[in-house]
């Protein structure tokens, strides 16, 4: 009996800790046009100093 409740305890820890982690990475993530942007100036930068 205990060894079921300690399950769904810490399943829903699991659960919980995915959710703050999906959460967290949304909240942080760059607008996509700026990740363009700035790997586009990379290969800029990349290809002048080839040059």
């Amino acid at each position: 009996m205990a060894a079921k409740l300690w399950k769904k305890i810490c399943l829903f820890i699991l659960i919980v800790a995915c959710l703050f982690n999906i959460t967290f990475k949304l909240v942080n993530k760059l607008p996509f046009f700026d990740e363009l942007r700035n790997s586009a100036q990379y290969m800029l930068n990349q290809n002048n100093e080839k040059k």
